[in-house]
C-alpha cells in the first residue's frame, strides 16, 4: 500500500474522478467533508496533501482554483506538491527540543532561530546519532576526515564556538555536554 495520501476536502466531484484513477496514480485518495474529520485524519498521517477549493488553515494544502485544467496537468501539480512536502519533511531533524532545518541551515526552538555552518550541523548530527560520548579523535576522523595522528584543536574550537552561539540565542548551557571521554548530546 502506498504511503502518499491525497485528501480531497469538500470537493466531491474531484474525489470521484481521482478515486477512479487511484491505482494508476499510486496514491491513497481519501474524501473528507468536515473540518473535524480532517483534523482527526491528518493527525495520524505523515505523507499527505489536502486538495480543496477553499483556503483553510491546514498545512500541506493545494488550493484548487486554477480552472480549466486537464487531468494530466492536475496530476502534475499534485505530484510536485507531494514532492515539495516530502522534501520539506525530510529536511527537519529533531534534536532534544530543537528543530534543525537542513535546507535553511538553522536550528530553532519556538520563535528563536540560529544560523549554523555546515560543519556545526555535521557535529550536532554526529553527536545526536551516538548514545555514548564521542572522542575528539572520532569527530576529527568522521566529521573532518582528518587522520588521527594530526595535532589540532579544531574540534574543541568548533564546539566552543557552537556552545557560545547556542547560549547567546537559546540560553542553553547543556546542549553539548563535555564528558571525561568525549562530547555528547543527551
Amino acid at each position: 500500500m502506498n504511503n502518499q495520501n491525497l485528501i480531497i476536502y469538500q470537493f466531491k466531484s474531484l474525489y470521484q474522478i481521482l478515486k477512479e484513477l487511484e491505482k494508476d496514480l499510486n496514491l491513497n485518495v481519501i474524501e473528507i467533508e468536515t473540518e473535524k474529520m480532517l483534523e482527526s485524519k491528518i493527525r495520524n498521517l505523515n505523507n499527505y496533501l489536502i486538495v480543496t477549493k477553499k483556503k483553510s488553515l491546514f498545512k500541506k494544502q493545494l488550493l484548487f482554483n486554477f480552472f480549466p485544467i486537464t487531468i494530466l496537468k492536475l496530476i502534475e501539480k499534485i505530484n510536485i506538491e507531494l514532492m515539495r512536502n516530502q522534501f520539506n519533511d525530510q529536511s527537519n531533524i529533531f534534536v532534544k527540543n530543537y528543530v534543525i532545518n537542513l535546507n535553511a541551515r538553522e536550528i530553532s526552538n519556538g520563535d528563536s532561530k540560529l544560523r549554523l555552518t555546515e560543519k556545526e550541523i555535521n557535529i550536532i548530527l554526529y553527536l545526536k546519532k551516538n548514545k555514548n560520548p564521542i572522542k575528539v579523535e572520532e569527530l576529527e576522523s568522521n566529521v573532518w576526515k582528518y587522520q588521527s595522528d594530526i595535532e589540532t584543536h579544531t574540534v574543541e574550537t568548533h564546539i566552543y564556538r557552537l556552545r557560545k552561539k547556542l547560549i547567546k540565542v537559546f540560553g542553553d548551557n547543556n546542549f553539548i555536554i563535555s564528558k571525561k571521554n568525549g562530547y555528547q548530546i543527551k
